[in-house]
């Protein structure tokens, strides 16, 4: 008997215990562990990163008001009443590349050993939260190992050791930690528009011997981006069962064709959202990749500019985005969305926006400029005609 589901089987982003990459530092005295978080931040300051700590004030009364003050220059300080709730903290972290955690309060998926003699019993107390220890660092270079250490985990001192005062060293593992997790980036041309000025689907004009949509297609592929269709929905025609594939297959080579269309399919699951819900439908489907973002409607993008854009790609923004050198405003329809790009626009839908560019004008985003030319939009037969001539001089 199939068992019965009460919710949707969802892709969901990969997360540690409060942050989509985090690390807990712990085994010495809290200022110890907040001095090397911020000796390391220096060292990485092109990522964004943050500290979760607990408080360390002795009597705090319970908050009336929820408060957040904002400094002139940018820096945001709260005070607010509640218990950590790791949903919570997920999307408050979602924008961070990496999240440094005080491991004498929090428990992290990953952890820093310090090794403090002072801080032993410390330690014994908190041997089973040890389960994916990066590094072990020393405060001297004579700190010993502890014995119990040594039997919970016979492998300890295989692992990579550094002193305190290795500031250098240890900003780099870390850095290596963070560029392990950067996003895969996938491609997603989007055929799902109404085409209403064009009065035909933009998607299938033919400006280089080919539909656009496949021409799109191939300049993603061509740098090695598995890549998919953005769809407003899949046509019933083809929804069929495995044994009516196999059996149709048999008879028409129409249908495998169509099959392995399908497969490139992205349906929109963001109804009546035009291009913010393919983009947010793609991010269902993968939660978890990069997605390089391409219309149909500017054939004049060629294989340097895709290049261009995946060269500056910048992983710890929201996303890295063209924009012509007399635009205002970047282009959001050739662009690549990182992942934490996902719970923003879901943020500006609650708020009943669905402008993807809205979000990007508002964000953190990789600005790529280049000329006008390159970013125009064919929208109307009488563009497409012109498009369609300039093109074939080139």
């Amino acid at each position: 008997m199939k068992k019965h589901t009460k919710h949707t089987n969802l892709v969901r982003r990969n997360n540690d215990n409060f942050a989509p990459n985090e690390i807990a530092i712990l085994g010495t005295k809290c200022g110890v562990i907040s001095d090397l978080v911020h000796q390391v931040s220096e060292k990485l300051s092109n990522y964004k990163l943050a500290y979760f700590d607990a408080s360390h004030a002795k009597d705090v009364a319970q908050n009336s008001l929820s408060e957040y003050v904002f400094h002139h220059q940018g820096n945001l300080q709260i005070t607010t009443s509640g218990n950590i709730n790791k949903f919570q903290q997920r999307l408050d972290f979602a924008q961070f590349d990496y999240v440094f955690i005080n491991g004498n309060h929090y428990q992290g998926a990953k952890q820093i050993l310090i090794l403090d003699e002072a801080k032993e019993a410390s330690v014994l107390k908190r041997l089973e939260q040890l389960d994916s220890i990066q590094f072990v660092v020393k405060l001297t270079k004579n700190t010993e190992y502890f014995s119990f250490l040594e039997e919970k985990y016979p492998q300890i001192k295989n692992i990579t050791c550094y002193t305190i005062d290795e500031v250098d060293k240890i900003a780099n593992h870390i850095n290596n930690l963070i560029q392990e997790k950067i996003a895969p980036v996938k491609g997603l041309v989007l055929v799902g528009g109404k085409s209403t000025r064009m009065g035909k689907d933009k998607s299938e004009l033919n400006y280089y011997g080919k539909p656009q949509k496949e021409a799109a297609k191939e300049l993603l592929e061509n740098n090695n981006l598995q890549t998919f269709y953005s769809v407003r929905d899949f046509s019933k025609k083809f929804i069929l069962s495995e044994d009516e594939r196999l059996e149709m297959t048999n008879k028409t080579q129409d249908v495998t064709l169509s099959a392995v269309e399908r497969s490139q399919e992205i349906p929109d699951v963001f109804l009546n959202l035009g291009p913010f819900g393919g983009i947010c439908s793609a991010f269902q489907k993968d939660p978890n990749a990069a997605w390089f973002v391409l219309a149909t409607d500017v054939p004049f993008v060629t294989d340097k500019i895709i290049q261009l854009v995946l060269k500056h790609r910048n992983p710890s923004k929201t996303a890295t985005a063209i924009k012509g050198k007399n635009k205002d405003f970047p282009e959001p329809l050739i662009t690549i969305y990182e992942p934490k790009s996902y719970p923003i626009l879901l943020q500006y839908l609650a708020q009943g926006y669905s402008c993807p560019r809205k979000m990007l004008i508002n964000s953190d985003v990789e600005i790529v400029e280049i000329d006008d030319v390159f970013i125009r939009n064919v929208n109307t037969p009488e563009e497409f005609e012109t498009a369609k001539t300039e093109i074939n001089k080139l």
